[in-house]
């Protein structure tokens, strides 16, 4: 007992942070808690052959990493179905659906202000950013884990080939097309245009274009946007941009109706501001789960929709299943 004791003294520190680098790799809260389960079980049983050539931290990310690529190697065998949508308005274009969960901003204390090792090419805000955790799933899974590992974690070259079991130049080869891939999917220098998190001008945007869903008031919802915003759906292939596609979709949800149907409850998500949306019953005084809303801002503009459909996503945020009216 004493033993587990102290091993859980060693462990701990580092849950959180396993935690974020498997969801970043493997996209699903859950299947990021299952791995760090998994990882510290492994470490558990394997304490006693652990030799201090790396640290304990690297020792367990390498445990944790190849989880996670085991796991999706599991999941091509077994590939998801992406739910069906009622005929959808024609979308700006169609992408690779991608399988994403939104990452509470509440697992993120004491982890997103950590700094990165000296090798690091991305800053904690970015690397936390829903458009990057996107990107990444569009990655092969080593070039995703090799990533991750140097460039957000800013382990040595070294310690990356050593954890994933390949060479230094393999490594190097894996980073040139990841960062090749992640530039073409991601605008530079996006986040630096965005408002800090929580400030006035942050709030005041979110704000407003909550009370414009809440009032059913497309118009000005849409006038909230950048010119070039998207509309996204993970896994959803089909996606919008700008407002004249939004206005179309949103639209052909609604149905023509022009009622205020939609109850907002203000959270965060990957460091960004966000939405846990009720869907007001009209056969009972509730609002029902409905989906989660992430924003992303430039400037004083939402740049970005991102809607999750996943109910189940609002007890890890600790939103309840319904709203009184």
């Amino acid at each position: 007992m004493g033993d587990e004791a102290a091993f859980r003294g060693l462990v701990e520190p580092y849950r959180r942070e396993l935690h974020l680098h498997c969801y970043r790799i493997l996209g699903s809260l859950q299947d990021a808690e299952d791995i760090v389960q998994e990882t510290l079980f492994a470490a558990w049983r394997g304490l006693s052959g652990f030799e201090k050539r790396a640290s304990l931290r690297a020792w367990l990310y390498r445990i944790a990493t190849n989880r996670c690529l085991n796991a999706l190697r599991d999941q091509k065998r077994r590939p998801q179905e992406v739910p069906s949508m009622a005929e959808p308005p024609r979308p700006t274009r169609m992408a690779e659906p991608i399988w994403l969960d939104p990452y509470p901003d509440i697992l993120l204390e004491g982890v997103a202000d950590s700094a990165p090792g000296p090798e690091a090419r991305y800053e904690s805000r970015e690397s936390i950013g829903l458009a990057f955790s996107a990107a990444l799933q569009h990655l092969p899974p080593r070039q995703r884990a090799a990533l991750v590992l140097r460039e957000v974690l800013g382990f040595r070259t070294s310690e990356v080939a050593n954890m994933l079991e390949t060479s230094e130049a393999s490594i190097k080869g894996a980073l040139q097309r990841a960062r090749a891939t992640l530039d073409a999917r991601q605008p530079a220098g996006s986040r630096e245009r965005a408002p800090l998190p929580g400030s006035i001008r942050e709030r005041e945007l979110v704000g407003r274009f909550a009370a414009a869903v809440e009032q059913g008031d497309t118009p000005s919802m849409i006038s909230l946007l950048t010119d070039d915003a998207w509309l996204t759906m993970p896994p959803q292939p089909y996606e919008y941009q700008g407002a004249e596609a939004i206005a179309r979709f949103i639209a052909r949800e609604r149905g023509g109706r022009h009622d205020a149907n939609l109850r907002l409850v203000p959270t965060r998500a990957n460091g960004q501001p966000a939405f846990g949306c009720y869907l007001r019953d009209p056969h009972a005084p509730i609002a029902r789960a409905y989906g989660m809303m992430v924003l992303t801002v430039s400037e004083d503009r939402v740049s970005a929709i991102t809607w999750f459909g996943e109910r189940s996503l609002f007890a890890q945020f600790g939103l309840p299943r319904a709203l009184p009216e």
